[in-house]
């Protein structure tokens, strides 16, 4: 993926003085969002939808899809969001990605990952990597919606928080989100969330998680 040129940044971060700047894809799929549904849908219109976050604490996705149940390719995705433009922009790529040349199927749709979407949109600025996700999530959610509507039970793909530190009762996805979030290093994540402080035994666990999600993330 070409680095994208800070000399021409679009955005200055007031406080930190960071510079941001898009591709001119990032540009195109926010100004014209692919697959981008404006009211909800009629009842039995699609198959499944999925939805992650919250209105009171930050963005929201809410995501449609309908599947054929011979070929099981997902022919329609359709998606809502109450997020900034990176993850407009991401959410549009992603729906093309999965509904492309007919669509694809959904074990192929669950291996997409948020850097396979940065690839296509030419980078995102490392603080809005963790809009990429926001798809991701909820077009599993939808998955598991379809499994279940389907009796596809034995397919359903389970992501339960593991308790890493249990003095604080800090878990596997808090450091996922913290490295999301831009903690790249152990300090970077104690500082965060003050993890393994008081539980030194979390330490090993916790340096193994920030390598795995700063792989799965930054690649």
């Amino acid at each position: 993926m070409k680095p994208l040129d800070l000399k021409q940044a679009e955005v200055v971060n007031e406080h930190t003085k960071e510079k941001w700047v898009y591709s001119d894809i990032v540009k195109d799929h926010f100004f014209h969002p692919r697959n981008l549904l404006l009211k909800d849908p009629a009842d039995g219109e699609f198959d499944a939808v999925g939805m992650v976050g919250s209105p009171a604490c930050g963005d929201v996705m809410k995501m449609w899809i309908k599947v054929d149940r011979t070929s099981e390719r997902v022919t329609d995705l359709k998606w809502q969001t109450f997020g900034c433009g990176s993850a407009i922009a991401s959410t549009s790529m992603y729906s093309i990605m999965i509904t492309e040349n007919g669509g694809i199927t959904v074990d192929a749709a669950l291996k997409i990952r948020p850097q396979d979407v940065m690839v296509r949109l030419g980078g995102l600025p490392n603080r809005k990597i963790h809009c990429s996700v926001l798809a991701d999530k909820a077009f599993h959610k939808a998955v598991n919606e379809y499994f279940r509507a389907t009796g596809q039970h034995d397919r359903i793909v389970t992501s339960g928080a593991r308790v890493v530190d249990k003095r604080l009762n800090i878990t596997d996805k808090d450091i996922e989100e913290a490295v999301l979030e831009g903690a790249v290093t152990l300090e970077d994540v104690q500082k965060k969330l003050k993890v393994g402080v008081g539980d030194p035994d979390a330490i090993p666990e916790l340096e193994q998680l920030i390598r795995f999600y700063q792989e799965k993330y930054y690649g």
